[in-house]
């Protein structure tokens, strides 16, 4: 029943550099009533595992994070806008909280290059423990469909894709979602709450 909420709440997808973006929620007020603030996964399940290649060429995914509070999350590098603010509040959740992981996986695997990715860290200045994962399409297809996300070609080069994230508890199980607009704080206290 989860999946199929989530799926109905990220069908309408938010490209960035649209006006818009959309979160994936599972029940709760509106997004503009708890803006930044997460919504419960009720029940926890398990997030889907994968293996794919940081921006450093090591194979990365959410299992092997066992033990560690991590974020997964859906970014490109070109983004003009949305993707950065993310990743910095997720940058600075990190650097908050030196075990939280943060995992984002390409929704633009042809431009996402691993060369894209490591400039992405260094110009947004994201920890070391930031990984930015990709592969081919193929690859990534299996990934989207397991946490129900979109990823479409939007206007004027950008990707319109389903904007949310997904905090994962050190058992691997799906705890809390965050829309666009999630913030370190929000993330910082979601972990310290769930502990």
């Amino acid at each position: 029943m989860r999946r199929a909420l989530l799926l109905l709440a990220v069908l309408v997808c938010a490209g960035c550099g649209a006006e818009q973006h959309t979160a994936a929620i599972t029940h709760g007020p509106s997004p503009s009533a708890r803006a930044s603030e997460g919504f419960p996964v009720t029940p926890p399940v398990p997030a889907p595992s994968f293996l794919l290649r940081d921006q450093l060429g090591r194979s990365t995914g959410p299992q092997q994070d066992r033990g560690h509070w991590t974020v997964v999350t859906f970014l490109y590098t070109n983004c003009p806008d949305v993707c950065p603010l993310v990743a910095s509040q997720l940058g600075a959740a990190q650097r908050a909280n030196r075990d939280l992981r943060v995992i984002a996986v390409s929704v633009d695997p042809k431009n996402d290059t691993a060369a894209a990715r490591r400039a992405f860290v260094k110009r947004h200045n994201l920890p070391a423990r930031f990984r930015f994962v990709s592969g081919t399409r193929a690859a990534l297809r299996p990934v989207w469909a397991g946490y129900h996300v979109a990823a479409l070609p939007g206007p004027n080069g950008t990707v319109s894709h389903s904007t949310f994230e997904i905090l994962v508890d050190p058992s691997g199980k799906e705890r809390e979602l965050f829309d666009a607009k999630v913030t370190a704080r929000s993330v910082l206290r979601a972990v310290q709450a769930l502990s």
